[in-house]
C-alpha cells in the first residue's frame, strides 16, 4: 500500500471514529517505511501509536472506571465474571451485523432519552449462527463498549434434576441482573430453550422452558440479557417473542476472509498477488477458525524471522482447521 493509500486510511478511520482501524492504518504505514529502508521513522510511528493507546487507556479509565463485581454465595456457582476491554472495532462485521450491534449501543447509551419518551432500549437480544461465527465476541464486545462486566452462566451448577431447585437458580440469575447491571450471556442456549413439544423432551426441560419464559417476560431491569445459539431449529418458538431482536450470523464470504486474514497480518508483507486459492479454501470455514489460521501463519514468520507470510504455509494452516472441523 502506498504512502498515499495509508493517509487516506487514516483519514477515513478517523472520521468513523474507528480507533482500531486507525491503529491499524497506522501500523500498516510504519510496516511501509520499515520495507523503504526509513527504520527510524517506522519506529517513532510505533511508538506514538503505543504512547496514544496509553493515554487513551488512562483517559478512559477516568472518565468511566468498572467497579470490580464478583458473584457470592449461591450465584458464584451460577455464573462467571470478566471485565473484556474487546471493542466492535476488534471484529470483522458484515453490514447488517454491524448495523444491527451499532443500533443496540446507541439505544442502550441513550437509553434515558427514549425512557422520556416511554420507549425502550434493546436489551434481550438473541444471537444465532454457526460455530465461531462471532456471538460469543459480540457479547465481549457489547460488555467493553459499554464497560459493563460480563457474566456468563454456568449450565452444570444451574441444571438439577428437580425442578425446583433449577427454577430458583434461574430466579437468583435473574434478580442479580436487577441488582448488578451487566451483561448476562447464556451460551449454548438451547440447553434450556429446547421446544416444548420435542419428542425427545422430558417434563423437567419442559419446567424449565417455562421458568426462563416467564423470568425473562417479566424482567424489566437495565442489564443486557444476552442467548446464543447455533442450533435456533431446536428452540421453542415462543422464546423469540420475548427477545427484542433476533441477532443472525452466518459463515464468512469472500469479502470478510480476506478483511480478517489481512487484520491479523498487519506488519508483514503477504507472498502472493492473487487471493483465489487462499479465498476457495478458505470458503466454508468460521470466523474463529481463520483468525487460528491466520495467526499460525504469523507465528511461522515470527519464528523464522521473517517478515513475509508464505502462501503455502497459510494455506496449509486453512486445511488444517478444516480437517480438525471435519473430524470433531
Amino acid at each position: 500500500m502506498s504512502t498515499a493509500r495509508h493517509i487516506l486510511a487514516l483519514l477515513r478511520s478517523h472520521v468513523e471514529g474507528e480507533q482500531q482501524k486507525f491503529y491499524s492504518a497506522a501500523l500498516q504505514m510504519a510496516a511501509h517505511e520499515a520495507r523503504q529502508g526509513h527504520g527510524k521513522l517506522a519506529q517513532e510511528i510505533r511508538e506514538v501509536i503505543d504512547q496514544a493507546k496509553a493515554n487513551q487507556s488512562v483517559i478512559e479509565n477516568k472518565i468511566n472506571p468498572i467497579p470490580l463485581v464478583q458473584p457470592k454465595g449461591d450465584l458464584a456457582n451460577l455464573i462467571s465474571v470478566r471485565y473484556p476491554d474487546t471493542r466492535l472495532s476488534d471484529m470483522t462485521l458484515t453490514s447488517d451485523l454491524s448495523f444491527s450491534l451499532k443500533r443496540v449501543l446507541t439505544e442502550q447509551r441513550q437509553g434515558q432519552k427514549l425512557k422520556e419518551h416511554n420507549l425502550k432500549p434493546r436489551r434481550k437480544l438473541l444471537l444465532v449462527g454457526p460455530p465461531g461465527s462471532g456471538k460469543t465476541m459480540t457479547a465481549e464486545a457489547l460488555a467493553g463498549e459499554l464497560r459493563l462486566p460480563l457474566f456468563t452462566t454456568i449450565y452444570d451448577s444451574l441444571i438439577d434434576k428437580y425442578m425446583g431447585e433449577t427454577a430458583s437458580r434461574l430466579k437468583l440469575i435473574f434478580e442479580a441482573m436487577t441488582i448488578t447491571k451487566g451483561i448476562y450471556f447464556f451460551d449454548e442456549f438451547d440447553a434450556i430453550g429446547t421446544q416444548r413439544h420435542n419428542n425427545n423432551d422430558v417434563g423437567e426441560i419442559r419446567r424449565i422452558l417455562n421458568s426462563f419464559l416467564m423470568f425473562l417476560e417479566q424482567d424489566q431491569g437495565d442489564s443486557l440479557i444476552l442467548a446464543a445459539t447455533n442450533h435456533p431449529q431446536l428452540l421453542d418458538k415462543a422464546l423469540f417473542r420475548r427477545f427484542d431482536d433476533v441477532i443472525k450470523y452466518k459463515v464468512p464470504d469472500s469479502e470478510t476472509i480476506r478483511e480478517l486474514i489481512q487484520s491479523r497480518l498487519i506488519g508483514f508483507r503477504i507472498g502472493w498477488q492473487n487471493w483465489s486459492e487462499i479465498l476457495e479454501q478458505a470458503n466454508g470455514l468460521a470466523q474463529a477458525e481463520i483468525v487460528r489460521a491466520a495467526d499460525e501463519s504469523v507465528k511461522q514468520a515470527i519464528l523464522s524471522n521473517s517478515e513475509k507470510i508464505s502462501e503455502n504455509f497459510l494455506i496449509s494452516a486453512i486445511l488444517e482447521r478444516k480437517d480438525l472441523n471435519f473430524n470433531s
